[in-house]
């Protein structure tokens, strides 16, 4: 099979690979119909975590192909999203519906632990728990941002204690902190905040609902609280100068929930400062099973927008391409999918 693999900081190549196998009876083989290029496929592509060669991709819809004997749940030619993160699917902490709290440990897909998910097949273990069966009155598209992007702004934003009708803080208008911002304002906040350096995208969430920043961050965010900071920062970026940012822009006793990858090296955190000012930090990798008996109703009745997002389609074969445009981070690029 074709598969993308990330060889180098910025060097991209589609490589035939073997054929992925079932490794036990409650696996699946899911023939990809879709994937899409997340933020933190990035990471590897701009060499923040340099782990190479690697397969990539862990936003993955398509169609089931081969079962395990004990796969209950699912069989040949259902049409399915893959969570992002996968667990073992029996313990005490996939039973909550987070992965990352697998007794196991989580692994995620693309990222070395699994397969990766820009690839013709995809090996799925623990089927039962990893796969959901794509709903009625849920396109191709919002089903690849069930599988990630549209999880980690909701979690992010509910675990930004936003208080209704506050201010809330986004940093980073990619697919992630636009959720971001459409999860805020549908989890009750009053103004949200939305920035970024590039003002399409600062567009772009100002037609979701929020207000755009353009200027000094600080001085924006106290002009629109009087002074007394924002009750919530979401930071979809992660470098130091946005949780910088974070930390100076909300007001004492508020949250910073931190959802963007940050890199391998340490924040110089100031503990002294934030324990003075009584500052909740929250850092999620978004419980993704959890988020769909919320997030499915919500998409199927048209409740949360899923539109927007991605601009752009390509064929695997042209995935160097599809980095480069998703990796410039400009404002005509937001989302890049692969259709197989």
């Amino acid at each position: 099979m074709r598969s993308v693999i990330v060889t180098g900081p910025g060097q991209i190549e589609v490589q035939t690979v073997p054929d992925p196998v079932l490794a036990g009876a409650g696996d699946a083989l899911v023939r990809v119909r879709s994937a899409a290029i997340c933020g933190s496929d990035l990471h590897f592509y701009d060499g923040d975590l340099p782990f190479f060669p690697v397969a990539v991709g862990h936003e993955v819809i398509g169609e089931v192909v081969e079962v395990g004997a004990d796969v209950r749940r699912f069989r040949a030619g259902d049409r399915v999203l893959v969570a992002s993160v996968a667990g073992c699917g029996d313990c005490v902490g996939c039973a909550t519906g987070d992965p990352v709290t697998c007794v196991q440990g989580p692994k995620v897909f693309g990222s070395g632990e699994l397969g990766g998910g820009q690839s013709e097949l995809l090996a799925v273990p623990a089927a039962d728990f990893q796969l959901l069966r794509i709903p009625d009155g849920v396109d191709d598209e919002a089903a690849l941002l069930l599988t990630d992007n549209l999880g980690t702004g909701w979690a992010g934003a509910q675990r930004a204690d936003i208080p209704a009708g506050g201010t809330v803080v986004v940093l980073g208008l990619g697919a992630v902190g636009q959720c971001a911002v459409r999860s805020a304002l549908l989890q009750g906040a009053g103004q949200v905040l939305a920035y970024d350096p590039v003002s399409g995208r600062r567009e772009l969430a100002a037609e979701a609902g929020a207000t755009s920043v353009d200027g000094p961050l600080l001085d924006a965010v106290m002009a629109a609280t009087g002074g007394r900071g924002a009750d919530s920062v979401i930071d979809a970026v992660a470098i130091d100068a946005t949780i910088d940012d974070a930390f100076a822009s909300v007001r004492a006793g508020g949250t910073v929930s931190l959802i963007g990858v940050h890199d391998m090296n340490p924040y110089p955190l100031g503990a002294l400062m934030g324990v003075y000012r009584s500052i909740t930090l929250r850092m999620t990798t978004a419980p993704v099973h959890r988020t769909w008996a919320d997030l499915v109703p919500l998409v199927q009745h048209g409740r949360i927008d899923t539109g927007g997002l991605f601009t752009h389609t390509f064929d695997l074969a042209d995935a160097a391409a599809a980095y480069a445009a998703v990796g410039a981070r400009g404002s005509d690029c937001i989302k890049a999918r692969f259709v197989l």
